[in-house]
C-alpha cells in the first residue's frame, strides 16, 4: 500500500512519447486520482507530515431536485467537509459560480481545514461517479495549491465497496491558507471571441452531444442549445467507465486523438457553466498535459453575449 502522505507524482501517465509531445517530460505531476482503498487506509492511519482533508463538492443542476448539502449531512466520507461551489464564487457575476477572488477562496478553503501543507481529496455524490468534483480540483490548482487529488469513482464507488460513512454537519479545524490566482488557468469571453479568428487554441466542449448540436434543451431558462464556432465535442461522461471510474490515460489519449485534438497544442475547455469542462482538463492532465484553461463563463455567457451567427445550432439558435 502506498504511503498515504507521500506526494508522489501521477502514476497513471501516458506513454513517454505523449508526455514529451506535451513538453511535460521534465515535470512530475501530483497524482490527480486516488483510489477509495487509498483514502480508507489514509483515514485509518493518518500521517503527521501531510494532513489530509476530504471535501465533498457535490453540486447539481436545479432541475434534478437534489439538495447536496442535506445529502452530505445524511451521509459522507468520515472527516469530509462540504465545499459549496455556489458559495465559493463571485456572487456579483450574472453567471453561475464564476471563480471567486483569491482572498475569498483562501478564506473559504481555510475555513474548511485546508492549509498550505494539506493534501486535499475532492469527491462528489453524483450518479456519474464524478461530476462537479473536478471543478474544485481545478480551482485549487488555479489558486496555486498543487497537493490536490480526486477520489476515483466518487461516493458512488465508495458506497459500492461498503466503506465507512459518517453523518451530521462537519466541523473542520480552521487553517491558514493563501491563494494566488494563475491567470493561465482561465479564458474569458474576449479570449474565446478573439480565437474565432486567430485559432490560437483548440476548444473542447464537455456538454452532452444533443446540447452541443442544438437538438436537446439547455437546463437553464432563456438559454438555447448549440455551440461556439470551431469547437469539438467530447461529453464529460466519455472520460468515465460505466462504473463511474476514470478511464485509463491510454483510453483518454485515444479519445482526444479520435476527435483530432492535439495535446501538444494549446487547449481550452468549455461546457454549460464551467463545471464539467474540468473533466477535459483532468483527462488531459492524466495524459501529461496540465495546462488546459477553462472558459469560466462557458455556454451561458457565450449565448447571452454572442452575435446570432456565433451560435452554431441545428435547432433554433439565437435569433436576436
Amino acid at each position: 500500500m502506498t504511503d498515504p502522505g507521500s506526494p508522489e507524482p501521477e502514476t497513471r501517465a501516458c506513454s513517454p512519447s505523449v508526455a514529451t509531445a506535451a513538453s511535460m517530460a521534465p515535470q512530475q505531476l501530483f497524482r490527480a486520482l486516488v483510489s477509495a482503498q487509498w483514502v480508507a487506509e489514509a483515514l485509518r492511519a493518518p500521517r503527521a507530515g501531510q494532513p489530509l482533508q476530504l471535501l465533498d463538492a457535490s453540486w447539481y443542476l436545479p432541475k434534478l431536485g437534489r439538495d447536496a448539502r442535506r445529502e452530505f449531512e445524511e451521509r459522507h466520507i468520515p472527516g469530509a467537509a462540504f465545499f459549496d461551489i455556489d458559495q465559493c464564487s463571485d456572487r456579483t457575476s450574472p453567471y453561475d459560480h464564476m471563480l471567486p477572488s483569491a482572498a475569498h477562496f483562501a478564506e473559504y478553503a481555510g475555513r474548511l481545514g485546508v492549509g498550505a501543507a494539506t493534501h486535499v481529496v475532492v469527491y462528489d455524490a453524483s450518479d456519474q461517479g464524478l461530476y462537479s468534483a473536478p471543478r474544485v480540483w481545478w480551482m485549487f490548482r488555479a489558486f496555486g495549491h498543487r497537493a490536490v487529488s480526486l477520489l476515483d469513482g466518487g461516493l458512488r464507488h465508495w458506497l459500492r465497496l461498503g466503506l465507512p460513512l459518517s453523518s451530521g454537519k462537519s466541523r473542520p479545524e480552521p487553517a491558514e491558507f493563501r491563494a494566488a490566482l494563475d491567470p493561465a488557468f482561465i479564458k474569458t469571453y474576449e479570449d474565446i471571441k478573439e480565437n474565432l479568428e486567430s485559432r490560437r487554441f483548440q476548444v473542447v466542449d464537455a456538454r452532452a452531444a444533443g446540447r452541443f448540436r442544438g437538438t436537446e434543451p439547455e437546463p437553464r431558462d432563456g438559454i438555447e442549445p448549440g455551440h461556439i464556432p470551431g469547437t469539438v465535442n467530447i461529453p464529460f461522461t466519455d472520460f468515465l467507465t460505466k462504473e463511474g471510474l476514470e478511464k485509463s490515460p491510454e483510453e483518454i489519449h485515444r479519445l482526444f486523438q479520435d476527435k483530432k485534438v492535439d495535446l501538444s497544442q494549446p487547449l481550452v475547455a468549455t461546457c454549460g457553466s464551467g463545471v464539467t469542462a474540468c473533466h477535459v482538463a483532468l483527462g488531459a492532465y492524466l495524459c501529461g498535459k496540465p495546462d488546459v484553461a477553462i472558459y469560466d463563463g462557458s455556454w451561458v455567457e457565450w449565448y447571452m453575449r454572442a452575435q446570432p451567427e456565433e451560435v452554431i445550432s441545428e435547432g433554433r439558435g439565437k435569433t436576436h
